[in-house]
């Protein structure tokens, strides 16, 4: 099928693509600007024209429609963006209608509670009437809270868990909702594309978990190990509650507003139907945060992507689609020139640790692997299984390789790695090599406050080491 995906560089845009790539589709992606969509990920399949790239915007100029789609997606949104964020999605909305020319339209709302209606949900609710008005069927999904790294919902939830040992919550902190997984969204959203049964419906979409809001972010806190304690206060207006989150969360204040105007609604499915039509396995709430928490975040999310990867039995093409988590982090990114060949500058990256050391600050490696050692984790003495040779799976030193490939693209090698030392957080460490740049990034994910208070006490080291090594490493190991 050749399906059009709009918002293909955003959150759901990200995760759905390479699902409908590996399905066999031809997809035509429409971002407002491709400068900042990752095609180099994807450069197999838009060299081979599985993958079609269209910069326009649905509020600004366009290009001429595809005349062979048989499906769309509409993933457009502007919630976040201003108060008039309403008028904006409604503009979209019309535009598209009238733009967009195939069998089915496959649109992701919100669940529709009783009652009055937030801004936002109906904002949803509008684009959900308009997308209809036009001549194509329209097949609707409606989701509360998606579980998965990067929503904003849930890095809310996971920035609130994180940061506060005691939280002060409103009235509505008590209202229940249907998490559903991202896994199972993708799931439904593939499900539903070119099936009979959908066409001019919809559907409710959750998990098997109805949770309150406090539930969430205890939920959440005891999947993580912390401990928490949530105080009910009866003063917070939905002005203050969003302002509470601006200052505390990682969200602007727009985006914080609407959806602490859609948290006072109680959204539950009261629609099953897509179950019998779209069977699959949902997660629960303490699976999804597991998921979400999987070792690498990676755009395709397979049911079981670590255990194909280890074993040789995911396509390598697919390889381009691993990512370190890039939500909720902090990180160290290096970029430097090659100053040797491209050949010395990846033999040099996977020779590292081991009886080969690290290229800058050795000392400073080791004193952290006997560190680790003296509180009970691995250290560095089990070393490396080859010198030269890295494979997903292996032990290096502390770390575990996640992705040893030097042909994600013709022009790029990359190696993650993840740490297995004892520490507050996670810890990533990604190399990649383009033909003429080496590109290294330290990426740590911080567990509460002492994870912070971790990642910047060790910061001055950072400065030193982490560009020493990038040099180092881009001149083919030699350390001057």
């Amino acid at each position: 099928m050749h399906i059009l995906l709009t918002g293909a560089n955003g959150y759901i845009g990200m995760r759905l693509l390479p699902t409908l790539l590996e399905a066999g589709h031809r997809v035509t992606g429409i971002v407002r600007s491709i400068s900042r969509f990752p095609s180099s990920q994807f450069q197999q399949f838009i060299e081979s024209h599985q993958l079609t790239l269209l910069e326009g915007d649905f509020l600004g100029k366009l290009p001429p429609a595809p005349s062979d789609l048989d499906a769309a997606y509409y993933l457009l949104h502007s919630m976040g963006s201003g108060s008039d964020f309403a008028q904006r999605e409604s503009d979209c909305a019309r535009r598209f209608a009238e733009w967009v020319d195939c069998k089915q339209v496959i649109y992701l709302s919100g669940l529709v509670p009783k009652g009055a209606l937030s801004a936002h949900l109906a904002s949803r609710e509008k684009v959900n009437a308009l997308l209809r008005e036009g001549p194509v069927p329209v097949t609707t999904l409606r989701a509360s809270i998606i579980v998965g790294s990067g929503s904003a919902s849930f890095e809310i939830i996971r920035d609130l868990a994180e940061k506060l040992p005691f939280m002060i919550t409103p009235k509505w902190a008590g209202n229940r909702c249907q998490p559903i997984a991202i896994r199972n969204v993708i799931g439904y959203l593939t499900g539903v594309l070119g099936q009979q049964k959908t066409l001019a419906q919809e559907f409710d979409i959750g998990g098997p978990d109805v949770l309150t809001y406090r539930e969430l972010l205890l939920g959440y806190a005891q999947a993580r190990d912390l401990k928490r304690y949530i105080i009910p206060v009866p003063f917070f207006t939905p002005g203050l509650s969003a302002r509470w989150l601006y200052l505390v969360t990682a969200a602007s204040y727009p985006l914080a507003k609407s959806l602490v105007q859609s948290l006072i609604n109680e959204t539950v499915c009261h629609d099953t139907r897509i179950q019998k039509i779209v069977p699959q396995d949902l997660l629960t709430y303490q699976q999804s945060i597991g998921k979400a928490f999987v070792r690498i975040a990676q755009n395709k999310v397979p049911s079981s992507w670590f255990d194909s990867l280890a074993s040789g039995k995911l396509d390598p093409a697919f390889l381009q689609s691993v990512q370190v988590p890039s939500h909720g982090v902090l990180f160290d990114r290096q970029a430097v020139p090659l100053t040797t060949d491209r050949a010395a500058a990846i033999t040099a990256v996977w020779s590292l640790g081991g009886a080969n050391g690290w290229p800058s600050m050795n000392w400073a490696w080791k004193l952290r692997g006997w560190m680790d050692r003296l509180s009970g984790g691995t250290g560095i003495r089990r070393g490396r299984r080859h010198p030269t040779e890295l494979n997903a799976g292996d032990a290096l030193d502390f770390w575990r390789v996640l992705l040893a490939d030097q042909t994600t693209t013709p022009h790029s090698a990359r190696l993650i790695l993840l740490a297995e030392m004892k520490m507050p957080g996670e810890a990533w460490l990604q190399f990649e090599i383009t033909k003429d740049q080496l590109i290294q990034t330290a990426t740590f994910r911080p567990k509460g406050l002492l994870g912070r208070a971790y990642w910047y006490a060790i910061l001055p080291l950072h400065w030193i080491l982490f560009p020493l090594m990038a040099k180092r490493l881009a001149n083919g190991g030699e350390r001057r």
